[in-house]
């Protein structure tokens, strides 16, 4: 007998690809070899291959949204190209404006300046052209969205003022049948000049205009640019002109240019509802940037946010594209969105992709109408799917493709499974379980351990959200403790699968020991690997039944290392031993997934850390630490999808004590920084967003008297205490929960108030009213209410939906009606009236109520809240602005009271 040899695969430690062999032979059986690789891998390869992967990572987002065009001359891009230099001309002149918003004198400056300008294309225009400019004055009207931010409001209007331009060929007829619509707006909210929101859409839209006008050969339509007011205060000035301007009936499609932060490239968010385009968009933009995903995340309402488009789509019915720069989303309607942070060539990369998109569709044969017609059903089977790659090419395919090529995957990839799983019986079934299982304890570790940082934050940082300006502290804070638990998990889970193995190989064959614990470990580093593609094979599953169009994202985590799995390791008999996982398996499994996906990964990260400075919409209405842990879900959510196949290899590794260390030290140092405060939360450039708001409160109950309650109130949306702040300013304020107050729109739970000075700068004269003219009790209660707002041309009226049914709101001028009876939605038992309009705007105002049948008429609960707005400064005010620490701006929203406003109250018992 031939004496056996055991080669131990330990013999070779530290080597990839070592072997080790078995030979044996029993009687008249026959010799058989057993090559076994060495499961022991280098600790320098893998640390280098995940510092390649992070700069990988780092460079494709760099490349894809960071780089931008050169900006060019007028004399380099000539008549008919685009120059970002001429554009930044009226960018600049609009900011020097100052905040412009609706009713001001600077906004009427602002109108006036792009009259100007657009009556300055006209003179230039292509002889072949017709350039038309309407300095359009909009009536009153009424804007009721179903859906999104705006559900449960009416959005009044009253002498809105804005410029349309349309250019059209000249010996064209059917052109002025046919229109395609570019839309922004020009107006901003009162904290901010909006050098980003939006005066740099509308210095694009203007040099637009100009390199439109000098082209005529093949243009077969108009082509509208809409310059719009009252986009701040609800999206009133393109409801006004979808309703009332005689050229909407012409439009075809709508394209609307938004802000919510300044600069970088201005990216496709919203596409549709028909996919033609975004169909033409791909086909000529020159530096494309499109994104379903961030669709996706605007749809579900996690960016609390609307845009003109909504208007477009719900009141016109149209489909087209809405396009946002969202870089610096910090500084959104604060006094940071200025001129110095517009990055260079950020105008250039818009528009010459919208020249080229203008001239392209301007000269084709057909317009689809749009989808206001379509069943739902229709227009979902209909919607695309689209992604830029590097911001170089543009991938577009319609969700009925989706659908088949999803469900192609979806069916190979289960009977895949279940072919492995009859071909393992039982131990395939239970390691699929328990490698299954690791997948979930990743998830587990990796956010228990940084929701468990995100906890502590507030107790030991001087701002729950200490990263907000130096947004690389959340790699440290959030991301070394998801990325340690979900090493953790996934190595429990390991321990417990080779655990399992170990028994069921010792049921199986018979192998020495050193051998069999090898053979495991190998097999269990396989079955991890295998459990990441399972993990996306059930998220594409669900995104497919859903209909979600970031689904794609997980088809290419899903085929690519399954298919490089497929290749590379995959074996067609149970029999042969494992051998350790190439390296080249998870090279090429990776290198899609990755070039697909990291840029917008990390951009979505940016979105939401900048999102933080606006994240407490009620000030105090949430914990502290709510904002962190909303931070910390998505960077451990995106670390367990993610590094599930990356980590599988580390187990066989030496390297495990290394990465934890190192994990630790990163974690370490950025928890260091942040408690030591050698970065702050804020800066001059990423301030904290604050309102500072004289109050005066007349919503005393009628028993109570009126006598009004006069103090200033300083409160913010950025989550953390204001005693810094308090201290710095020195005016006598006291913070705390003590004290709630309603805005109508939003309360403040958390906030600080001073009484001192306060009864200087108003009068009660100022106060508004709200009279009972008539309460008839007979069959159905109904109750005429007069308003009179006092000077005050922006104001919110909450009515109380549980005892009113209905309503109906007058101009008491001229009785024309501004709101009509109808049905009525409302929000928490509250349906919200905002009005804003320009000088001319009405003040008094007849309400009709209709109470309900079965009203419980509780007489401490009021009927009407109503809150007016001045755009003004009282000496006590001006006095603690003066004093704002420099990391603080005012923070401007359509629900955002301004520096001066009076509360008034009417009670059932009035």
């Amino acid at each position: 007998m031939r004496q056996r040899r055991e080669t131990a695969s330990a013999a070779s430690k530290g080597s990839i690809g070592g072997e080790a062999s078995e030979e044996s032979s029993h009687g008249g059986e026959s010799r058989t070899t057993v090559h076994i690789g060495n499961p022991r891998r280098s600790s320098f390869v893998w640390l280098a291959l995940l510092l390649i992967i992070i700069y990988c990572c780092s460079s494709i987002y760099h490349y894809q949204f960071q780089s931008m065009p050169v900006p060019l001359t007028a004399d380099e891009a000539g008549k008919r190209g685009f120059s970002e230099i001429e554009a930044f001309k009226h960018v600049k002149a609009l900011t020097e404006v100052g905040p412009h918003p609706v009713g001001s004198e600077a906004l009427h400056l602002a109108v006036q300046y792009v009259l100007t300008a657009c009556q300055s294309i006209k003179k230039t225009a292509l002889w072949e052209v017709d350039v038309e400019v309407d300095i359009f004055h909009a009536k009153s009207g009424a804007n009721d969205l179903a859906s999104g931010l705006l559900s449960g409001r009416t959005l009044v209007y009253s002498d809105l003022n804005y410029v349309v331009l349309r250019i059209l060929p000249k010996y064209v007829s059917e052109a002025r049948e046919e229109s395609i619509l570019v839309s922004s707006h020009i107006d901003t909210v009162f904290s901010t000049a909006g050098a980003g929101d939006c005066s740099s859409c509308v210095g694009v839209m203007l040099e637009l205009a100009r390199g439109v006008s000098q082209w005529a050969h093949g243009l077969k339509r108009a082509v509208i640019f809409l310059f719009n007011t009252g986009e701040e205060e609800g999206l009133n000035g393109a409801h006004s002109f979808i309703t009332q301007h005689p050229w909407s009936k012409t439009v075809r499609m709508a394209i609307d240019l938004e802000a919510m932060g300044i600069g970088g490239k201005s990216s496709i968010f919203q596409a549709g509802p028909h996919p033609w385009a975004i169909e033409n968009y791909a086909l000529v933009a020159k530096y494309p940037s499109a994104q379903v995903m961030a669709q996706d995340v605007f749809a579900s309402g996690a960016i609390k946010s609307a845009t003109d488009f909504q208007v477009y789509k719900e009141v016109a019915g149209l489909s087209g594209l809405d396009f946002a720069y969202v870089d610096n989303t910090a500084v959104y309607h604060t006094k940071n969105d200025k001129l110095e942070l517009l990055k260079t060539g950020s105008l250039q990369h818009l528009g010459e992709n919208m020249l080229a998109f203008l001239l392209h569709i301007g000269a084709s044969s057909h317009i689809p109408e749009g989808n206001s017609t379509e069943a739902e059903e229709d227009i979902r089977k209909n919607s695309a799917i689209y992604f830029d790659i590097l911001g170089m090419y543009m991938v577009v395919y319609r969700q009925k493709f989706a659908n088949m090529l999803h469900n192609s995957v979806i069916l190979q990839s289960i009977l895949i499974w279940i072919t492995s799983l009859i071909m393992g019986g039982i131990p395939a079934a239970v390691s699929l379980t328990l490698s299954f299982l690791s997948v979930l304890l990743m998830w587990v570790f990796a956010l228990s351990f940084s929701f468990l940082v995100a906890f502590l934050l507030p107790f030991i940082s001087s701002s729950p959200v200490p990263y907000v300006s130096s947004p690389l502290l959340v790699v440290g804070l959030f991301g070394a403790p998801a990325f340690l638990g979900a090493l953790i998990g996934q190595h429990l889970g390991f321990l417990l699968l080779q655990k399992y193995l170990l028994n069921a190989h010792s049921k199986r064959r018979q192998l020495p020991p050193i051998i069999k614990a090898a053979v495991v470990k190998m097999e269990a580093e396989r079955w991890l690997f295998k459990a990441g593609s399972f993990q996306w094979l059930i998220l594409l599953i669900l995104g497919n039944y859903f209909k979600i169009g970031s689904s794609y994202v997980a088809l290419v985590w899903l085929v690519s290392p399954a298919f490089a799995y497929g290749f590379f390791e995959a074996t067609l008999t149970s029999e042969r031993l494992p051998k350790p996982l190439k390296l080249i398996t998870l090279i090429l499994g990776l290198a899609t997934p990755i070039l697909f996906s990291a840029g917008i990964f990390i951009r979505l990260a940016a979105i939401l850390i900048g999102g933080m400075v606006r994240f407490d919409r009620n000030p105090g209405g949430t914990p502290e630490w709510l904002g962190g842990f909303v931070i910390a879900a998505f960077i451990a959510s995106l670390l367990s999808l993610t590094l599930v196949y990356l980590l599988s290899y580390v187990h066989l590794s030496g390297a495990k004590k290394a990465i934890i260390l190192a994990t630790l030290m990163l974690f370490a140092s950025s928890l260091a920084i942040v408690v030591s405060g050698v970065v702050p939360p804020f800066s001059e450039d990423i301030a904290r967003a604050v309102n500072v708001v004289h109050v005066v409160d007349a919503t005393g109950k009628p028993d109570e008297g009126q006598n009004p309650k006069s103090y200033l109130s300083l409160f913010s949306t950025t989550p953390g205490n204001l005693n810094k702040e308090v201290e710095q300013i020195n005016e006598g304020f006291v913070c705390g929960r003590d004290k709630t107050v309603d805005f109508v729109t939003f309360s403040v739970k958390y906030g600080c108030w001073a009484y001192n000075d306060t009864n200087s700068g108003w009068s009660e004269m100022d106060i508004p009213t709200m009279h009972v003219l008539s309460d008839a009790k007979g069959n159905g209660r109904i109750t005429e209410v007069s308003i009179d707002t006092k000077g005050s041309i922006r104001w919110v009226l909450a009515i109380n939906t549980e005892e009113i049914e209905d309503f109906e709101l007058k101009d008491a001028r001229d009785s024309e009606e501004l709101i009509s009876v109808g049905k009525k939605n409302g929000v928490d038992g509250w349906h919200i009236i905002q009005f804003s309009g320009g000088k001319k705007a009405p003040k008094l105002f007849d309400l009709t109520l209709h109470w309900r049948s079965g009203s419980t008429h509780n007489s401490d609960t009021p009927i009407l809240k109503l809150r007016t707005d001045v755009d003004k400064l009282t000496p006590v005010t001006e006095r603690v602005l003066t004093k704002l620490p420099r990391w603080c701006s005012l923070f401007g929203k359509s629900i955002s009271p301004y520096t001066f406003a009076f509360l008034r109250n009417l009670y059932v018992n009035f």
